[in-house]
């Protein structure tokens, strides 16, 4: 099994309060959608209040999507998404947190709904700092306000609605 790291591992900018913010990214598979998927989330982060000042973002295949779906949620199978909350600030929001994302699920529903495979990547990335910047899409309210956030910040990082297209499509 290959590893690819992004081309910076740990990449600092800084956040809206002048933190120092770092990304970095692990890929056993997926590992040329890096610099996209890099380049676009370090604009997002930027992009959200109250995102972690840590992200550490793995791209895995179904086997070990699989094998942490079942260990977390209890779950057999691959999901799309799971998002890990690694530290807590002193006002309990996360500041440091991991993102996990199976990149055979994403190439599935990418095939399925006729768009970008790296497009549906970063929207799982997405939706899993979101969740770590406290949003939360368990409610029809609150899962609406979630996704018209991931294409609200999609479409200001010029890739556009990639979650509106799939409801579309569905």
């Amino acid at each position: 099994m290959s590893t690819r790291r992004s081309p910076k591992p740990s990449r600092r900018d800084k956040s809206a309060r002048g933190e120092a913010r770092v990304l970095s990214i692990t890929a056993t598979v997926g590992g040329r959608f890096v610099p996209f998927i890099e380049d676009k989330l370090n604009q997002a982060l930027g992009l959200i209040p109250r995102a972690p000042l840590e992200v550490s973002l793995a791209l895995v295949n179904d086997a070990r999507m699989s094998e942490l779906h079942e260990q977390v949620m209890g779950i057999p199978g691959p999901t799309d998404v799971l998002t890990f909350e690694l530290d807590h600030g002193p006002r309990g929001h996360v500041i440091s947190g991991e993102v996990v994302v199976c990149v055979p699920e994403a190439r599935r529903r990418a095939k399925e709904l006729g768009h970008k495979l790296e497009h549906e990547l970063l929207l799982y990335a997405l939706h899993g700092i979101l969740h770590l910047s406290g949003h939360d899409d368990r409610t029809t309210p609150a899962y609406r306000r979630m996704h018209k956030t991931e294409d609200r910040i999609l479409t200001r990082l010029g890739v556009g609605a990639v979650f509106a297209a799939k409801e579309e499509k569905v």
